[in-house]
């Protein structure tokens, strides 16, 4: 039904009424009713503008500050620890080998020495080096240490092979005789028996005797004949140190 015919309709329906109690009142109900459908569409209008408005702010708003949004979602993953790897089987233990030799002082004299024997030792390795101030004679032994060791110093350089009696004469100009009892040169060693070093201190060690456990070696020097010893494990060494002169 149109607002034309709504108001046609009421205005019959009044009309038919008989003694209207008041003049005013029938014209003021009548302006009612007339502008009643045009009030109503601006407050529905109103009400869909302000909505449009509020959802176009909180647009912009959340457009403004990107800082305030939710950041990518992690998952819910959490790093945890790498496992520790499973423990291995150690290797075997290796002997370790002492520190080298302290710095003890040089002597140009005769000494003795007894060291704790252990096992049935053998040499089984001879090594030199230059280190500078002194040159170095290793001997290596397997199966633990002699026990009666003895070093003496030679004017000269000549030495009686045993037991041929045979002489020889080392290089250098004094020499040194190690004695050690309770060993042999033959049975894990097969390196050489003469050996010309060409340092400044010790230049020559030969072998003088490898008979019935004992083992005699002959050091060549180069000016006093004066060393130091010293006694290492792990492995079993004898160390002697020769004094370069000057």
């Amino acid at each position: 039904m149109s607002n034309e015919n709504f108001r046609r309709e009421l205005n019959n329906a009044f009309d038919e009424v008989s003694g209207s109690p008041n003049a005013g009142l029938h014209d003021r109900v009548r302006s009612a009713v007339t502008q009643a459908p045009e009030w109503r569409a601006p407050y529905w209008i109103a009400g869909v503008a302000a909505c449009v408005i509020a959802v176009l702010i909180v647009g912009v708003l959340f457009v403004a500050n990107p800082l305030k949004r939710p950041g990518p979602s992690t998952g819910g993953v959490v790093a945890s620890p790498s496992a520790s790897p499973s423990a291995s089987a150690s290797p075997s233990a290796q002997p370790t080998p002492s520190a080298s030799p302290s710095a003890q002082p040089f002597v140009c004299a005769n000494q003795a020495f007894q060291p704790a024997p252990s096992g049935t030792p053998v040499i089984s390795d001879l090594r030199t080096g230059s280190h500078g101030a002194y040159d170095r004679l290793t001997v290596e032994f397997a199966n633990g240490m002699p026990g009666d060791i003895e070093v003496s110093v030679h004017s000269g350089t000549a030495f009686t092979l045993s037991p041929s009696g045979m002489p020889t004469t080392l290089k250098g100009s004094n020499g040194i005789l190690v004695v050690i009892r309770g060993s042999d040169l033959h049975t894990s060693y097969s390196g050489s028996t003469d050996i010309l070093t060409g340092y400044a201190a010790l230049a020559e060690v030969k072998r003088i005797e490898d008979f019935e456990g004992v083992v005699q070696l002959g050091l060549g020097v180069n000016g006093p004949a004066c060393y130091r010893v010293s006694f290492l494990t792990n492995p079993s060494r004898l160390v002697i140190d020769v004094q370069a002169a000057g």
